[in-house]
């Protein structure tokens, strides 16, 4: 009798690189069954206890419920590997037992080795790495991109709505809008993909209000949207800079804050 192939949810909110890795499982894996696809953590929740998939490639950064509360339901259940543009998390993944780990972007080679170890597993019967001490630790940890900020006080909700000023009219922005926040002498620049407003709100403030896993601060002036950021390159210096998904400029990256992208 020939064994059911095995099944896997893929879980990232990117659709580009969900479909681009879909078809990489496909080429490297063909015997697997990609049985579930969720572009945000809520939608992998709910496929996980539909589907029972055997494997779930899994990103950590996903809006709705993070990654790290889906890994925390699939622990025991389904085979983990981590998708991340965070060495930080994978290697601690790893050491912890979570079965791999890839680093986007994406590698052809690194996700044969992710799928290599994954079949060992399953071969072998092993059972799905608990990852309740790696979960523990990453919450503690917080995220990388919050170093160089004070962050939010224990029990705080981060800040979620903006009132803003464009020109003469108050206008209420909602912080998923914002590409970056920018210092400007007194005032600090709410920067969104259609225009700009400003607030009295300082970068100081807006660090310690913010939830440090959506923005990061990049520069002693400037805090930029996680979500907004589409890559990294260098200038004639070699200065890192920011490029953004729906603007046209780039944003400087300190030094001290350039390890947030050494991956990308």
């Amino acid at each position: 009798m020939t064994p059911a192939p095995p099944t896997a949810l893929v879980a990232e909110d990117e659709r580009t690189l969900r479909q681009h890795l879909v078809e990489q499982l496909a080429q490297l894996w063909p015997e697997l069954q990609v049985v579930g696809e969720a572009e945000n953590g809520v939608q992998a929740l709910r496929l996980l206890d539909e589907l029972n998939p055997q494997v779930v490639f899994l990103d950590i950064e996903m809006p709705g419920a993070t990654g790290l509360e889906v890994a925390r339901q699939a622990s025991g259940r389904s085979h983990v590997v981590f998708v991340t543009a965070y060495d930080q998390h994978a290697v601690a993944a790893f050491d912890q037992g979570a079965v791999d780990y890839v680093l986007k972007p994406l590698s052809a080679a690194r996700l044969f080795t992710a799928i290599t170890r994954v079949k060992q597993r399953l071969a072998g019967s092993a059972p799905p790495a608990r990852l309740d001490a790696l979960l523990a630790g990453l919450s503690a940890q917080g995220h990388p991109g919050a170093a160089g900020g004070a962050g939010l006080a224990p029990g705080r909700a981060p800040l979620r709505w903006i009132n803003a000023s464009v020109g003469q009219t108050l206008k209420l922005i909602t912080v998923d809008e914002v590409q970056y926040f920018q210092a400007d002498n007194k005032y600090t620049r709410v920067v969104t993909r259609d225009g700009e407003a400003l607030i009295r709100k300082s970068l100081k403030e807006l660090v310690e209000e913010l939830d440090a896993q959506q923005f990061w601060q990049i520069h002693r002036g400037t805090l930029v949207n996680a979500m907004a950021v589409a890559g990294v390159s260098r200038d004639f210096r070699g200065r890192l800079l920011v490029k953004l998904k729906d603007r046209a400029e780039t944003l400087q990256v300190s030094d001290s804050y350039a390890h947030l992208f050494k991956q990308m």
